[in-house]
């Protein structure tokens, strides 16, 4: 099985009337994706941002707590915060990934609408372990990731749904992080 990482994408993700647009960053994103992350075993989370100013402000909040006066205060957020990365876009990820791993990643696409051709995380935990190959996994915030993103990965996973049909289906970015890693990573007896 090769490594896998997160990624928490910014742009380009679509908002609510389906166009594509740049978010912001949330502090409370970077603090459970990381936790997340580390709890699943990723060897790594980046953050995707265009902005030089949103991409600074997450370099101040992974400082303050990986050096800075929230390293005492908090020291297993440093530790979780240590490796959070953040990139000014989807390639320099690639290219990162591959430079780490000496091959290209698979980019693993998530979404909360139903695409053709989607994978279940069954069938995803198999492939996972059936190669060698590092593997990131795609989470959009505001309203998911742009069509461009999920075209160019090499697999996208079913939407993580209820059981119960509500009509709705939007998650934070953090909470379906979470049952995500779960259902490909988690303990299975549970």
């Amino acid at each position: 099985m090769g490594n896998v990482y997160l990624a928490l994408i910014h742009h380009p993700v679509l908002n609510r009337e389906g166009g594509v647009v740049t978010s912001s960053v949330t502090s409370l994103d970077l603090h459970d994706l990381a936790r997340v992350g580390r709890t699943y075993g990723a060897s790594g989370v980046f953050v995707v941002h265009p902005s030089a100013p949103q991409r600074a402000f997450v370099e101040r909040v992974i400082g303050h707590f990986t050096q800075g006066p929230g390293r005492a205060l908090h020291p297993q957020r440093g530790e979780t915060l240590e490796f959070l990365e953040v990139l000014p876009s989807l390639d320099a990820l690639i290219e990162d990934v591959e430079r780490k791993e000496s091959k290209g990643p698979r980019l693993i696409a998530t979404t909360a609408r139903r695409m053709p051709g989607a994978v279940g995380y069954g069938e995803f935990r198999e492939l996972v372990r059936e190669t060698d190959a590092p593997h990131v996994i795609l989470f959009g915030t505001s309203w998911g990731l742009a069509d461009e993103v999920l075209e160019m990965s090499d697999v996208v996973l079913l939407p993580v749904e209820a059981e119960a049909h509500t009509g709705f289906n939007h998650l934070s970015v953090r909470g379906a992080a979470a049952i995500v890693m779960d259902r490909i990573f988690g303990k299975r007896d549970v």
